[in-house]
């Protein structure tokens, strides 16, 4: 088992979790929610990733005592499809967190979405972020905050565009965590992204922020 560890990137420092399983990760993002919720009277909002790998977190995310009611949650992406579209990232979120009580925010071009109490992220093999592609240039300085965009080459699994947050959306958050639970080269990329070894995506997001963040790997 890889051993944990810490990667200070810029004012910000990365924390590695090798190895945790979804109801461990569920437990340390339902802390951080909970203590959100304590330190407000009113709604909260946080984003997720679609794909696989967060299912099974959100999953067992349900099975806590918070209250969901005062939960807003934000796609980081989706593609654009209707929502009873398989490839909807909306439509899979919705079925497992909108029962818990819930509210499913859809993403439109624009959007200037609240500071997030939590953002969890995921990363694909090119150090993509949400749909913030390499060919996309996205940048820490970008104006909007929801976008419509076009990976090039479109993932033959997905081969859709896109609305996505962009990384000074990303970033506006109080809590900062990566989700790459399980793929040792999407690791390796991660760490060399935040030790400035690259220029991608992900690279960019962690040189934007001056905060702790997780990464489940």
């Amino acid at each position: 088992m890889p051993a944990a560890g810490a990667i200070p990137v810029g004012m910000a420092t990365i924390t590695l979790t090798p190895a945790a399983d979804p109801v461990a990760i569920a437990q340390w993002l339902a802390d951080r929610i909970s203590a959100a919720l304590d330190a407000t009277d009113g709604p909260i909002a946080i984003t997720v990733p679609g794909g696989r790998t967060p299912f099974p977190v959100l999953s067992a995310l349900v099975k806590h005592d918070l209250p969901f009611a005062r939960i807003s949650v934000w796609p980081n992406d989706d593609r654009m499809v209707p929502e009873d579209h398989p490839a909807s990232n909306l439509a899979k979120i919705r079925a497992v967190l909108e029962p818990a009580g819930a509210q499913i925010v859809g993403l439109e071009e624009g959007q200037t979405p609240p500071r997030f109490a939590l953002a969890l992220l995921g990363m694909g093999e090119d150090g993509h972020i949400a749909s913030l592609f390499p060919n996309t240039d996205p940048q820490a300085s970008a104006p909007a905050r929801v976008i419509r965009i076009t990976p090039d080459p479109l993932p033959p699994e997905a081969p859709f565009d896109r609305l996505s947050l962009t990384i000074p959306a990303l970033v506006n958050t109080d809590a900062l965590a990566f989700l790459i639970t399980g793929d040792s080269i999407k690791r390796q990329l991660f760490e060399a992204g935040a030790k400035g070894e690259n220029d991608l995506p992900v690279a960019r997001l962690l040189a934007a922020t001056d905060q702790t963040v997780e990464c489940f790997c």
